[in-house]
Protein backbone atom coordinates (compact mmCIF):
# COMPACT_ATOMS: atom_id res chain seq x y z
CA UNK A 1 0.00 0.00 0.00
CA UNK A 2 1.31 3.44 -0.90
CA UNK A 3 1.00 5.72 2.08
CA UNK A 4 0.63 9.44 2.60
CA UNK A 5 2.58 11.55 5.05
CA UNK A 6 0.73 14.83 5.51
CA UNK A 7 2.29 18.12 6.54
CA UNK A 8 1.47 19.74 9.90
CA UNK A 9 -0.60 22.45 8.25
CA UNK A 10 -3.06 20.12 6.51
CA UNK A 11 -5.34 19.71 9.52
CA UNK A 12 -5.63 23.43 10.11
CA UNK A 13 -6.59 24.06 6.50
CA UNK A 14 -9.16 21.25 6.42
CA UNK A 15 -11.19 21.90 9.56
CA UNK A 16 -12.08 25.58 9.59
CA UNK A 17 -15.78 24.86 10.09
CA UNK A 18 -15.47 21.50 11.90
CA UNK A 19 -17.37 20.03 8.97
CA UNK A 20 -15.78 16.61 8.27
CA UNK A 21 -13.92 16.38 11.56
CA UNK A 22 -16.88 16.52 13.88
CA UNK A 23 -20.02 14.54 14.56
CA UNK A 24 -23.04 15.65 16.54
CA UNK A 25 -24.90 13.75 19.23
CA UNK A 26 -28.66 14.28 18.89
CA UNK A 27 -30.47 15.30 22.07
CA UNK A 28 -32.78 12.76 23.69
CA UNK A 29 -36.41 12.80 22.52
CA UNK A 30 -38.59 14.93 24.75
CA UNK A 31 -35.73 17.07 26.07
CA UNK A 32 -36.03 20.85 26.23
CA UNK A 33 -36.24 22.60 22.85
CA UNK A 34 -33.33 24.97 23.48
CA UNK A 35 -30.30 22.67 23.93
CA UNK A 36 -27.14 23.37 25.87
CA UNK A 37 -24.45 23.55 23.21
CA UNK A 38 -21.26 21.61 23.89
CA UNK A 39 -18.00 21.25 21.97
CA UNK A 40 -16.11 18.11 22.98
CA UNK A 41 -12.86 16.44 21.98
CA UNK A 42 -12.92 13.04 20.30
CA UNK A 43 -10.90 11.85 23.29
CA UNK A 44 -13.97 12.15 25.55
CA UNK A 45 -16.56 11.11 22.95
CA UNK A 46 -17.46 7.79 24.53
CA UNK A 47 -17.76 9.32 28.01
CA UNK A 48 -19.99 12.14 26.79
CA UNK A 49 -22.22 9.80 24.81
CA UNK A 50 -22.67 7.72 27.95
CA UNK A 51 -23.28 10.54 30.44
CA UNK A 52 -25.25 13.11 28.46
CA UNK A 53 -28.56 11.20 28.24
CA UNK A 54 -28.64 10.71 32.01
CA UNK A 55 -27.79 14.37 32.58
CA UNK A 56 -30.59 15.42 30.25
CA UNK A 57 -33.06 13.42 32.34
CA UNK A 58 -31.78 14.86 35.61
CA UNK A 59 -31.55 18.46 34.40
CA UNK A 60 -34.57 18.48 32.11
CA UNK A 61 -32.48 20.19 29.46
CA UNK A 62 -31.37 18.94 26.07
CA UNK A 63 -27.62 18.80 25.41
CA UNK A 64 -26.29 18.97 21.84
CA UNK A 65 -22.68 17.79 21.60
CA UNK A 66 -20.42 18.42 18.61
CA UNK A 67 -17.28 16.27 18.55
CA UNK A 68 -13.99 16.95 16.82
CA UNK A 69 -10.28 17.32 17.52
CA UNK A 70 -9.41 19.93 20.13
CA UNK A 71 -7.41 21.75 17.44
CA UNK A 72 -10.37 22.00 15.04
CA UNK A 73 -12.74 23.05 17.83
CA UNK A 74 -10.31 25.76 18.94
CA UNK A 75 -10.41 27.17 15.42
CA UNK A 76 -14.21 27.07 15.32
CA UNK A 77 -14.49 28.90 18.65
CA UNK A 78 -11.90 31.48 17.60
CA UNK A 79 -13.93 32.01 14.41
CA UNK A 80 -17.01 32.88 16.46
CA UNK A 81 -18.96 29.62 16.78
CA UNK A 82 -21.32 29.85 19.75
CA UNK A 83 -21.32 27.28 22.55
CA UNK A 84 -22.04 26.92 26.26
CA UNK A 85 -19.50 24.31 27.40
CA UNK A 86 -16.20 23.09 25.97
CA UNK A 87 -14.58 19.78 26.96
CA UNK A 88 -11.14 19.79 25.35
CA UNK A 89 -7.51 19.08 26.07
CA UNK A 90 -6.40 21.11 29.06
CA UNK A 91 -3.79 22.87 26.95
CA UNK A 92 -6.30 24.04 24.33
CA UNK A 93 -8.88 25.05 26.94
CA UNK A 94 -6.25 27.18 28.67
CA UNK A 95 -5.44 28.88 25.36
CA UNK A 96 -9.14 29.65 24.90
CA UNK A 97 -9.36 31.00 28.46
CA UNK A 98 -6.44 33.34 27.82
CA UNK A 99 -8.20 34.51 24.66
CA UNK A 100 -11.30 35.18 26.81
CA UNK A 101 -13.47 32.57 25.08
CA UNK A 102 -13.73 30.56 28.33
CA UNK A 103 -15.02 32.21 31.50
CA UNK A 104 -12.32 32.86 34.07
CA UNK A 105 -12.42 30.45 36.99
CA UNK A 106 -14.70 27.94 35.24
CA UNK A 107 -12.09 25.43 33.98
CA UNK A 108 -11.93 22.05 35.70
CA UNK A 109 -9.70 19.07 34.89
CA UNK A 110 -11.87 15.99 34.34
CA UNK A 111 -9.26 13.31 33.61
CA UNK A 112 -6.44 12.11 31.40
CA UNK A 113 -5.79 9.36 28.86
CA UNK A 114 -2.58 7.65 27.84
CA UNK A 115 -1.56 6.61 24.33
CA UNK A 116 -2.27 3.09 23.16
CA UNK A 117 -1.89 0.72 20.24
CA UNK A 118 -4.88 -0.67 18.40
CA UNK A 119 -5.34 -3.34 15.73
CA UNK A 120 -8.29 -4.71 13.79
CA UNK A 121 -10.47 -7.08 15.81
CA UNK A 122 -9.25 -10.64 15.42
CA UNK A 123 -5.81 -9.64 14.15
CA UNK A 124 -2.65 -10.97 15.79
CA UNK A 125 -1.69 -8.89 18.79
CA UNK A 126 1.85 -7.54 18.29
CA UNK A 127 4.41 -7.24 21.06
CA UNK A 128 4.61 -3.74 22.54
CA UNK A 129 5.63 -4.31 26.17
CA UNK A 130 9.17 -2.96 25.85
CA UNK A 131 10.86 -0.31 23.69
CA UNK A 132 12.61 -3.09 21.74
CA UNK A 133 9.34 -4.92 21.12
CA UNK A 134 7.63 -1.68 20.10
CA UNK A 135 10.41 -0.94 17.62
CA UNK A 136 10.16 -4.41 16.06
CA UNK A 137 6.39 -4.11 15.78
CA UNK A 138 6.49 -0.72 14.11
CA UNK A 139 9.23 -1.68 11.67
CA UNK A 140 7.46 -4.93 10.87
CA UNK A 141 4.06 -3.34 10.27
CA UNK A 142 2.94 -2.72 6.71
CA UNK A 143 1.21 0.51 7.73
CA UNK A 144 0.58 2.66 10.80
CA UNK A 145 -1.87 5.51 11.27
CA UNK A 146 -2.38 8.33 13.76
CA UNK A 147 -4.10 11.72 13.76
CA UNK A 148 -2.26 14.56 12.08
CA UNK A 149 -4.15 17.06 14.21
CA UNK A 150 -4.40 14.92 17.35
CA UNK A 151 -3.03 15.84 20.77
CA UNK A 152 -1.01 12.61 20.88
CA UNK A 153 0.90 13.26 17.64
CA UNK A 154 3.82 15.07 19.25
CA UNK A 155 4.32 12.21 21.72
CA UNK A 156 4.10 9.54 19.03
CA UNK A 157 6.65 11.26 16.83
CA UNK A 158 8.94 11.80 19.79
CA UNK A 159 8.83 8.03 20.38
CA UNK A 160 9.74 7.34 16.74
CA UNK A 161 12.64 9.75 17.01
CA UNK A 162 13.88 8.16 20.23
CA UNK A 163 13.70 4.71 18.61
CA UNK A 164 15.67 6.04 15.64
CA UNK A 165 13.01 5.01 13.11
CA UNK A 166 11.51 8.32 12.01
CA UNK A 167 12.72 8.03 8.42
CA UNK A 168 11.92 4.32 8.21
CA UNK A 169 8.32 4.98 9.28
CA UNK A 170 7.57 7.83 6.86
CA UNK A 171 6.66 5.67 3.84
CA UNK A 172 4.31 3.48 5.91
CA UNK A 173 2.69 6.22 8.03
CA UNK A 174 -0.86 7.36 7.25
CA UNK A 175 -1.63 10.65 8.97
CA UNK A 176 -5.37 11.15 9.16
CA UNK A 177 -7.61 14.07 10.02
CA UNK A 178 -8.69 13.06 13.53
CA UNK A 179 -8.65 9.79 15.42
CA UNK A 180 -12.12 8.82 14.17
CA UNK A 181 -10.83 8.50 10.62
CA UNK A 182 -7.61 6.85 11.76
CA UNK A 183 -9.36 4.12 13.77
CA UNK A 184 -11.93 3.61 11.00
CA UNK A 185 -9.16 2.77 8.54
CA UNK A 186 -7.86 0.08 10.85
CA UNK A 187 -11.37 -1.29 11.45
CA UNK A 188 -11.81 -1.58 7.67
CA UNK A 189 -8.48 -3.38 7.31
CA UNK A 190 -6.89 -0.61 5.25
CA UNK A 191 -4.16 0.10 7.82
CA UNK A 192 -2.56 -2.38 10.21
CA UNK A 193 -1.95 -0.37 13.41
CA UNK A 194 -3.37 2.78 14.97
CA UNK A 195 -1.55 4.87 17.58
CA UNK A 196 -3.87 7.16 19.52
CA UNK A 197 -5.35 7.76 22.95
CA UNK A 198 -6.67 4.68 24.75
CA UNK A 199 -9.99 6.51 25.14
CA UNK A 200 -10.20 6.79 21.36
CA UNK A 201 -9.54 3.07 20.79
CA UNK A 202 -11.68 1.29 23.39
CA UNK A 203 -15.11 2.45 22.13
CA UNK A 204 -14.50 1.71 18.43
CA UNK A 205 -16.24 -1.31 16.95
CA UNK A 206 -13.87 -3.44 14.89
CA UNK A 207 -10.78 -2.32 16.83
CA UNK A 208 -9.01 -4.02 19.73
CA UNK A 209 -6.70 -2.32 22.20
CA UNK A 210 -3.37 -4.15 22.28
CA UNK A 211 -2.23 -2.08 25.24
CA UNK A 212 -0.58 1.19 26.24
CA UNK A 213 2.76 2.35 24.89
CA UNK A 214 5.80 1.12 26.84
CA UNK A 215 6.32 3.12 30.03
CA UNK A 216 9.44 4.76 28.58
CA UNK A 217 7.30 6.40 25.87
CA UNK A 218 3.98 6.85 27.61
CA UNK A 219 2.54 10.34 27.80
CA UNK A 220 -0.86 11.50 28.95
CA UNK A 221 -3.28 13.98 27.44
CA UNK A 222 -5.30 15.84 30.05
CA UNK A 223 -8.89 16.94 29.44
CA UNK A 224 -10.68 19.89 31.03
CA UNK A 225 -14.15 21.39 30.86
CA UNK A 226 -14.98 25.09 30.88
CA UNK A 227 -17.94 27.45 30.49
CA UNK A 228 -18.18 29.78 27.51
CA UNK A 229 -17.52 33.40 28.39
CA UNK A 230 -20.59 34.27 26.32
CA UNK A 231 -23.05 31.59 27.39
CA UNK A 232 -26.57 32.75 28.16
CA UNK A 233 -27.04 30.06 30.79
CA UNK A 234 -23.96 29.78 32.98
CA UNK A 235 -25.83 27.85 35.67
CA UNK A 236 -26.85 25.08 33.25
CA UNK A 237 -23.34 24.98 31.82
CA UNK A 238 -21.84 24.67 35.28
CA UNK A 239 -24.35 21.94 36.19
CA UNK A 240 -23.14 19.84 33.28
CA UNK A 241 -19.51 20.30 34.30
CA UNK A 242 -20.37 19.39 37.88
CA UNK A 243 -21.90 16.16 36.56
CA UNK A 244 -18.70 15.37 34.67
CA UNK A 245 -16.44 15.82 37.70
CA UNK A 246 -18.71 13.98 40.12
CA UNK A 247 -17.15 10.90 41.74
CA UNK A 248 -20.41 9.15 40.93
CA UNK A 249 -19.27 8.76 37.31
CA UNK A 250 -15.64 7.76 37.95
CA UNK A 251 -16.28 4.22 36.70
CA UNK A 252 -17.72 5.52 33.43
CA UNK A 253 -14.46 7.36 32.80
CA UNK A 254 -12.17 4.49 33.81
CA UNK A 255 -13.93 1.87 31.68
CA UNK A 256 -13.55 4.17 28.69
CA UNK A 257 -9.84 4.74 29.07
CA UNK A 258 -9.78 8.01 31.01
CA UNK A 259 -8.06 8.15 34.37
CA UNK A 260 -9.26 10.46 37.12
CA UNK A 261 -6.71 12.51 39.07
Amino acid sequence: MRIRHLAWCFAAAAVMALAPAASTQTPSPGAAADPLRVFASNGVKSVMESLVPEHEKRAGRAVAVTFGTSASIRQAIAAGESFDVAVLTTEVLEELRKAEHIAAGSSVVIGRSGIGVGVRSGAARPGIATPEAMKRTLLGAKSVTYAADGASRVHIERMLETLGITEAMKPKSVLEQGSVRATARVARGEVEIVLTLVSEILPVSGIELVGPLPAAFQSYVSFSAGVSARTRDASAAKALIDALVSSRVDEVFSTRGIERR
